[in-house]
Formats: C-alpha cells, structure tokens, sequence
C-alpha cells in the first residue's frame, strides 16, 4: 500500500488541512460503525488511546475519537505556522487527540504578510527542522508515493515558507511526487501586498511542483452564497442542519456579509477527501495519485489543473435530494462549479480526469464522456485524452459524487489578473522596501518571478492559438485489396 503526507503551512493551510482531518474522520466512523480497525482505517490512523480496552477506536456521536495519525499510513500531516494562533486552536479543538507535538513547528511572531520573511528567513530558520520531521515521516512510510502540500499564496508564511518546504521536497525527496492545493486571493484581498506574495510564490511552483490546484477565495466566496441563497429560497426543499459549518451559532443561515471561511475551507477539504478516496476505500477502477500527474501533465509547467466538484453542499451540512448521476457529470463542466473564477468549455482541454465514488458503472462514465465530448475543445494531438477512477464508497450523505481535475487552458486569466495587480505595485515601486531590506532578497526577485509569470502565461496563448484549427483524424491502416 502507498503513503501520502500532508504538510500544512501558515493559517490558511492548517484550517484547511486540519478540516480535511476531521471529515475524513467522520467518513470512516460512517463507513467503519462498529468502529473494527480494518485496512481503511489502519491506512490513515493508529489506535493510540489508553482510555479503551485496545480493542479498536471509539466512534461517539458519529466521530472516530480515539485515533492518533499514524506513524505507517497513507496520510500524514505535519503542521507548520509561524504564528501559534491556529496550531493552538487545533490542540485545544477536537482533534487535540490526533496529533502531537512531534508533528507541529510554530513560531509567535508571525511572517507580516511578507514573503521574503517566510521564504528567506524562517526558511533558514527552520530548514533542518522541517528536514527532520519530514524524514522521520518518510523512514516509517513502506511506499512514500506523494506529498500534498496546503498553502494560500496572499499571505507570508503561506507562500514564502510553504514554497521553501516545496523547494525542500525537491531536494530531499527528488523522485516523490509533489502535490500542492494552492489558494489564490481575491482582488478585493485584505493583504495590499498579496500580489507581490503570490508573483513571487508562483516562480517557486512553476520550477518545483509536479502538480497544482489553483482555487480562489472569489469563486468559493460565490458558491457558498449560492448555496446560501438556494437555502434562503426553499429550492429543491433544502435545509441547513443546525449547528453547521454553514449556520452561525445562532443557527441561521450566514448572512452574506460574513465571510464564510469555515463553510470555503470545508469545499476544499471536501476535494482532498474526493482526491484521496481511491488511497483509502475499494473501488473498480481505483486510481493513484501518480497516475494524475502521468496522465494530465504533457509538459512540464503547464502543471495547474483546475478543479471542479459536484455536489458542492458542504459535507453532512445541507440536507439536498441527490443530483441525478447524468447532470452531475454536466454540473462538473459548468462555470458554477469550478473553484476558480473560468469557464473550461470556452477554452482548451490538454486533458481531463474524472473520479466518482459511489454506486457508478464503467459503462456510466463511458456514456457521459461521449455525450459530453462534442462540448469540450481537446488538443488536436490528445483528442482521446481521458483518465478516469471509480470508488464504491461514496461520500456521507450522498449516493455519489464526481471530481473532476482539468488540465485547461481556462486557468490563464487568473493569472493575467495577477500579472496585472502586481504590474500596478511594482511599476511605482510600492512596498517594495519591505521586501528588499531582508537578507538575500534582491529586485531582481521580482523580475525574475514576473518574467517567469508571463513565459507561463505566453505558454497558453501559443495552445490557445490552436484551438478552433481543424481536426486532424488519427491515420488508420489501409488495407490492400
């Protein structure tokens, strides 16, 4: 069996990470009820609780309680925050039982919204740190297979140090596949310095990762109001548990001017848990995380695939008849269900993969992929270039679910829009000082990240040029008569 880890670097990595935890906790207690320590289980988990018999976890109101991430499994975390805030509120919450001390490197001071920082200083800072743990982690994995790196790219810690971590993957861990969940910030971010912090973080992503998945706050800001507004309008007869991630604690529904972190952090984490099910639970047609890379990545840069999940309803939260198995294959295509702001159907596929869990035939997949083909613009050169998994179980509270992972040249205007926010800084040259009075920071930093910024962006525009070309057949054999 293969190993994952997970690292979880700055806030918005760790609440993300540590959601993911939790609902993948609640998966299994849901799959595993009388609570037996079976191979799905042990993948992910060791029995470490000396309150119990030994016999196995306890499951109490519906959540494996018991539990510690395991030392030999196919998920293991290490978390990394330069600020104790969110740690602190991981060891104080309900998962204060799943991980130890071993597992976290905190500091109190913070990055300060300054990539430099991160990557530059703590780097440094906690390079042999983070080496070490990382290697404890990999001695005791039989089959370390990847690494899913969670990280927002607005802030410090985030994108400096989480890209530092990933440059240290490379050279520790070269021939381990590197996965990295990366959200992306809004135009109407709160960090002014967000730009420069996300240019600079992409540089390290487009040398070093195997694979990325871009999500942006904007888009998940969206979807949470759709489903808040589907709520507030009594469609399709939908209800909001109380006391969810998706109510305040008065137990209504959020009003639209919060900003639903918890219910946009549970969308992410509900895609690692879709990602990764194949790692965990039987399925016909099970795919490895390696095969996403092998088969989605045709070139070397042009690793960013865009994500789209259907359902969307937050996990156990919104009660919602289940999307009939033919639409959800469309919904997975619509602009509404991405997780970036991008319409993949007006721009062009390199390739595509779909994972379902649940109760879906080969035959299923093969009839939606046919009737949606004539839809979708492939390459000329991968005209066929289709990767798909199948899972029987499905998520909680669903009959079944789709993820979709698209390798898209619709991924290029957010990073246009990128370019052109950190083109309104750098041009007057604002805040750049902060950046330039840390140590081994120079301004040719930032030429170089935004030089490699618009190579990668130069990239899709030559694919894009393609599309709309006429279709070239495949030869086939002639037969002489």
């Amino acid at each position: 069996m293969t190993q994952s880890v997970v690292v979880q670097v700055g806030q918005c990595g760790n609440q993300v990470g540590c959601r993911f935890w939790d609902l993948a906790l609640r998966e299994h207690a849901a799959v595993n009820q009388k609570g037996i320590y079976d191979e799905a289980l042990s993948s992910f988990f060791r029995n470490v609780d000396t309150r119990s018999d030994g016999n196995g976890p306890d499951i109490y109101k519906g959540k494996i309680c018991s539990l510690k991430a395991r030392v030999r499994q196919s998920i293991k975390a290490l978390l990394i925050d330069m600020e104790e805030g969110v740690v602190n509120e991981i060891l104080q919450g309900p998962l204060r039982d799943v991980f130890d001390s071993k597992q976290l490197i905190t500091d109190v001071s913070g990055s300060g919204n300054n990539w430099a920082v991160g990557h530059k200083i703590y780097g440094c800072q906690y390079r042999e740190n983070i080496v070490e743990k990382l290697r404890k982690t990999a001695e005791h994995c039989d089959c370390l297979q990847c690494f899913f790196i969670i990280h927002s790219m607005g802030g410090g810690t985030g994108s400096g140090l989480g890209t530092f971590v990933l440059n240290l993957l490379e050279e520790e861990f070269p021939e381990v596949y590197r996965f990295v969940t990366s959200v992306y910030p809004s135009g109407e971010d709160d960090v002014i310095t967000s730009p420069y912090n996300s240019v600079l973080a992409m540089k390290e992503l487009n040398e070093h990762a195997d694979c990325v998945l871009p999500i942006e706050n904007e888009s998940l800001f969206e979807i949470v109001n759709k489903i808040h507004q589907m709520i507030n309008s009594g469609k399709l007869g939908s209800t909001v548990k109380q006391n969810s991630l998706v109510t305040s604690s008065a137990g209504r529904a959020k009003t639209l001017q919060e900003k639903p972190f918890d219910a946009m952090n549970n969308i992410i984490a509900n895609l690692l848990l879709n990602m990764t099910s194949s790692a965990r639970f039987e399925g016909s047609l099970n795919m490895d995380l390696n095969e996403i890379s092998m088969n989605l990545v045709p070139f070397p840069r042009l690793h960013y695939l865009i994500s789209s999940l259907t359902p969307l309803y937050t996990l156990a939260d919104v009660n919602v008849p289940s999307r009939r198995l033919d639409q959800m294959f469309s919904d997975a295509f619509s602009r509404d269900h991405q997780l970036i702001q991008a319409d993949p159907k007006h721009s062009l596929y390199l390739a595509c993969a779909l994972l379902v869990r649940g109760n879906v035939q080969v035959s299923d997949l093969r009839r939606n992929i046919e009737r949606l083909k004539p839809s979708l613009h492939f390459v000329s050169w991968n005209q066929e270039g289709w990767k798909t998994g199948l899972c029987s179980v499905p998520p909680v509270g669903h009959s079944h679910s789709l993820l979709a992972l698209a390798n898209n040249t619709c991924v290029k205007p957010t990073f246009i829009e990128l370019k052109d926010r950190f083109m309104k800084l750098y041009k007057k040259k604002a805040h750049l000082h902060h950046y330039l009075q840390i140590d081994g920071m120079e301004q040719s930093c930032f030429s170089e990240a935004i030089s490699s910024l618009s190579d990668l962006i130069e990239e899709y525009d030559e694919l894009d040029a393609t599309k709309g070309g006429p279709r070239i057949d495949p030869s086939r054999l002639k037969i002489a008569v």
